[in-house]
């Protein structure tokens, strides 16, 4: 299969790996020009999953890559961005969301901000540092389109990356964007040394609080108890990779949101999707 995976992020480093290995044809497309040249020149990311190899995978620039000739579009964005970037690519083959959020400017699900083409997202508890180095781990697929969610299920799957397949796509989405806000107040219990029975309770009671929103807006209570529920909840909580826990911490102990963001030096999804939330909740 022929896959452009837009953002060279950790997330979109790692799953282009994960698709070459699987023997598709992988274009890893960047917005920086200079981070294109670096990969082309050394084989591995400069920024991002910097020990991950991606020899086998050609890069290029998102204007510039084979996105319109494309079979399947991955699209490892902040969620900030998601909306304008799908907008703005040629050609209508089916895009698979990893990203992990709320559109902020409509407080909508990503899946509902992608015309023209068929959506399917991935989540589940995948820490991308785990997964480069071979590490197992499972995940989800939803769409409205169960075909397409299936065809991707045997696209990815492996031993090592076990994929199945959920219809609740509301659900799944909902997950994904909750969990990484639990995430935040987890990491806020670990910067306050308030102990593992607290932190336990408050992933309890949040887990508790998202599966309410998701009955809510017409989710499956059981996809909270999953893994793009309690799966990705639990590793988000406890991971020491958790960019969502550790910019809790970091609040916790003093320092500011946008202090937080700068000295992890990655998005933090939980940031821009906590006062979106709130206003769905």
């Amino acid at each position: 299969m022929r896959i452009v995976v837009v953002g060279g992020g950790s997330w979109g480093t790692c799953f282009a790996c994960l698709l070459r290995d699987r023997g598709h044809e992988v274009t890893l497309a960047c917005r920086d020009p200079e981070q294109v040249s670096a990969i082309e020149a050394t084989g591995r990311n400069p920024r991002y999953l910097t020990d991950a190899d991606l020899r086998g995978v050609s890069v290029a620039t998102i204007d510039a890559a084979p996105i319109a000739d494309s079979e399947l579009v991955a699209l490892a964005l902040p969620s900030r961005a998601l909306a304008d970037v799908a907008g703005s690519l040629p050609g209508a083959a089916p895009a698979l969301i990893l990203t992990k959020g709320l559109d902020p400017a409509t407080g909508e699900r990503l899946s509902t901000r992608v015309a023209g083409r068929s959506v399917a997202v991935l989540s589940g508890p995948n820490m991308a540092e785990e997964i480069a180095e071979g590490l197992p781990s499972a995940t989800v697929i939803a769409s409205a389109d169960r075909q397409l969610a299936e065809r991707l299920q045997e696209a990815i799957n492996s031993m090592v990356f076990r994929v199945y397949v959920n219809d609740d796509l509301v659900g799944v989405e909902l997950c994904a964007a909750a969990k990484n806000v639990i995430a935040l107040a987890a990491g806020g219990v670990d910067g306050l040394g308030l102990g593992d029975n607290a932190k336990a309770s408050l992933i309890t009671r949040g887990l508790a609080e998202m599966a309410r929103l998701g009955e809510a807006c017409g989710a499956q209570p059981e996809t909270f108890a999953g893994l793009a529920g309690m799966g990705d909840l639990i590793v988000t909580c406890y991971s020491g990779y958790g960019r969502n826990r550790k910019a809790g911490e970091l609040i916790a102990r003093g320092a500011t949101a946008d202090e937080a963001a700068a000295q992890i030096g990655q998005v933090v999804e939980g940031l821009t999707t906590a006062p979106v939330l709130r206003d769905l909740s």
